[in-house]
């Protein structure tokens, strides 16, 4: 069965290899960049399944260690990120698959996600 849909490029069949069968897995689509938050140092985006929005975000230092460097200045965030929104979707959808699913839960990557 496939479910892809649309531009290919837009979207993430997300599964990961444990607990589900890949035929049964429903791509995320990306969505909109929210921005850098100062206060929770992370960057904040969102992805849709079907029509439901799922906030994501991602903490600097994650993004910093996807990077290969730390320290990145507030400002160059949101170009970090484009350029590597494509790695960070990824691992977006990968926990999204293994959340438990619920009005106003958040997806969020921390150092500890990287590399799974």
């Amino acid at each position: 069965m496939n479910h892809q849909r649309g531009d290919k490029s837009r979207k993430f069949q997300h599964c990961p290899v444990r607990g589900r069968e890949r035929d049964n897995c429903m791509p995320l689509l990306r969505d909109r960049i929210i921005g850098h938050d100062l206060e929770r140092l992370a960057f904040r985006f969102t992805m849709l399944n079907d029509d439901d929005v799922v906030d994501c975000q991602i903490s600097d230092a994650a993004m910093d260690e996807l990077a290969g460097m730390q320290g990145t200045e507030s400002s160059a965030r949101q170009a970090q990120f484009t350029s590597l929104r494509e790695t960070i979707e990824r691992i977006a959808s990968d926990l999204y698959d293994e959340a438990p699913r619920f009005k106003g839960y958040v997806v969020r990557i921390f150092v500890r996600h990287l590399g799974r």
